[in-house]
């Protein structure tokens, strides 16, 4: 049985169906934003509801906690958890060293305290995440409300002196601004090529009007590629070999008929 997606979306779902493999009865699991963790939420609702899966879960954002509730999953808060087993979420792109840009949904912020408080962090994505050098998708960086556009005008300084292609800097939304969940804007930073990860992310995180960034370095253990064919491959960071992807054919077999109400929801 084929899935009737369209490509792009069959490498997303399939990713987050392999990716479902890591998640054991009884686990505390961080539940991404994004559209690829959307899937892989509710790959996981229909594991609660027809086969019995015990999990507590908490959420990187509103977005995330709504949809979650809606298919039956208990969200938890953080601080009522304590250290995650796992977390799994999605990726605007990934390079060779396992560094993300992450937060194009704008939930970066939770992101990375989720995932930082996860012992693994597994990433859900496709082939069109994976990069030679970040920067082509825009860098989100999140910054509080008062004085913003100083600390824009700040951000534009700093870039002066790294190692970036581009070095335009927007407010996500122009006239109407995106606000994130504990209130504060989003720049979008675009770079083209990001050279050095670590010094912009430090430099950035050095500007006081900056709450984050989404730059996550040092952060993914394991990445989930899917394709438009059904095929997931896997890397784990601890395999310093990158052509070693371990490929598995998805069999949708019995399993989309059993989630087709999920599925069809997205």
């Amino acid at each position: 049985m084929t899935l009737d997606l369209p490509p792009a979306e069959i490498g997303k779902v399939t990713s987050a169906r392999r990716a479902l493999e890591f998640v054991q009865p009884d686990m505390k699991l961080g539940l991404g934003t994004g559209s690829t963790a959307a899937w892989l939420v509710k790959l996981l609702a229909h594991e609660v509801r027809a086969n019995g899966l015990k999990i507590s879960a908490c959420a990187t954002s509103s977005v995330t906690t709504e949809l979650a509730e809606s298919l039956g999953i208990k969200i938890h808060a953080l601080d009522d958890l304590g250290q995650l087993d796992l977390a799994i979420d999605g990726a605007d792109e990934f390079d060779p060293d396992f560094n993300l840009v992450k937060g194009g949904g704008g939930a970066l912020l939770q992101e990375k305290i989720v995932e930082t408080a996860a012992d693994k962090l597994v990433v859900i994505t496709d082939a069109s995440k994976q990069v030679d050098h970040l920067g082509a998708f825009a860098l989100p960086v999140e910054v509080v409300k008062f004085s913003w556009k100083t600390t824009q005008r700040l951000v534009e300084d700093a870039l002066a002196y790294q190692d970036v292609d581009g070095r335009a800097v927007m407010r996500r939304g122009g006239d109407k601004p995106f606000v994130t969940d504990e209130g504060h804007f989003i720049l979008d930073l675009q770079l083209d090529r990001i050279g050095n990860p670590r010094a912009i992310s430090n430099a950035l995180l050095n500007i006081a009007g900056v709450v984050e960034t989404g730059l996550f370095l040092d952060m993914a253990d394991t990445i989930v590629m899917g394709d438009a064919n059904g095929t997931a491959s896997v890397l784990d960071k601890s395999d310093t070999d990158d052509s070693n992807w371990i490929d598995t054919v998805m069999d949708w077999a019995g399993s989309v008929q059993d989630v087709k109400g999920l599925l069809d929801g997205l």
